[in-house]
């Protein structure tokens, strides 16, 4: 797996029948394992959400936001800014702006190896987000693993727990914005998961409402950035896989006190996982993406 210099290719909406194939293939791929009933949730999307989300994002020359980071024990889960660190970088190397948004305590760890813009505790949200919106006047916002409100307006984590005083309200840089939106995650009780509500309400979760352009489902929301860069390596024949190392970023937050999200411990794993499980999958996806890009005309 290569890294490659940034490019300006634009993408297709429009995918070859093999190729559609494997896109099918790699959705199904990210939800095999199932803990927490995202193969349900796939089946309520129509078929090709990958591929429209990657074109969606792919904007040379404009910014996307990307917010992420998800209250955990007092800190922050290693499940949302590895994907985002990943897709960060792929855009990087596509020629589009990516802006970190997020708040503390991932925004002081993030903050000077990367670009990223402030959304604190205890400020207005609606006026925060219009703010960011103005100001960077995004082709497209996205959300990895972002605490989503209830129907009630609070926070919940996977065990049911209000965390509403430890999540500020990234909810409305998604309900503001004019521009395409995509959600990214694996329990429901994430930003966008409320595009498929009434699915993911059969779930054992407080479901989040706010809905978004694209959904994209994975068993770990870490590793809908495989699905990602393979799309982005395909149509802008760039090999992007050599962003998704998930290892080296688990290394750098867990030095600056993440925790898993369901252990809630100081590890280098993601929601119980080990790295290798997401490395094996990530391989799975690569040789798609050999394959295809090899494959005769």
């Amino acid at each position: 797996m290569q890294m490659n210099k940034p490019v300006s290719s634009s993408l297709t909406p429009d995918l070859a029948e093999n190729e559609q194939g494997e896109a099918t293939e790699i959705e199904t791929l990210l939800v095999a394992r199932n803990p927490r009933g995202m193969a349900l949730a796939r089946q309520a999307l129509q078929p090709g959400y990958l591929a429209r989300a990657a074109t969606l994002l792919h904007q040379p020359g404009r910014t996307v936001l990307i917010g992420t980071g998800f209250p955990v024990a007092g800190t922050f889960e290693t499940d949302g800014p590895v994907g985002a660190i990943a897709i960060y970088r792929m855009l990087q190397q596509l020629g589009v702006q990516p802006v970190l948004v997020c708040g503390d305590p991932l925004l002081s760890v993030l903050n000077g190896h990367f670009q990223v813009e402030a959304f604190p505790l205890g400020i207005d949200g609606q006026h925060r987000a219009a703010q960011l919106l103005a100001l960077y006047q995004p082709a497209a916002v996205l959300c990895i693993e972002r605490p989503g409100q209830a129907v009630d307006g609070r926070y919940y984590n996977m065990r049911h727990e209000d965390i509403s005083a430890k999540v500020a309200d990234l909810d409305a840089l998604m309900r503001l914005a004019t521009c395409p939106t995509v959600g990214i995650g694996d329990g429901g009780n994430e930003i966008g998961m409320g595009k498929i509500i009434d699915t993911i309400r059969a779930l054992d979760i407080r479901p989040a409402v706010t809905s978004c352009s694209e959904l994209i489902v994975a068993d770990v929301s870490n590793w809908a950035a495989y699905g990602l860069a393979y799309h982005w390596s395909l149509q802008s024949g760039v090999d992007l896989f050599g962003c998704c190392d998930a290892l080296p970023s688990l290394q750098f937050l867990s030095s600056h006190g993440s925790v898993d999200g369901v252990t809630r411990q100081n590890t280098l794993t993601e929601d119980g996982l080990s790295p290798d499980i997401g490395a094996q999958l990530c391989q799975q996806i690569y040789q798609l993406y050999q394959q295809h890009r090899f494959a005769p005309a």
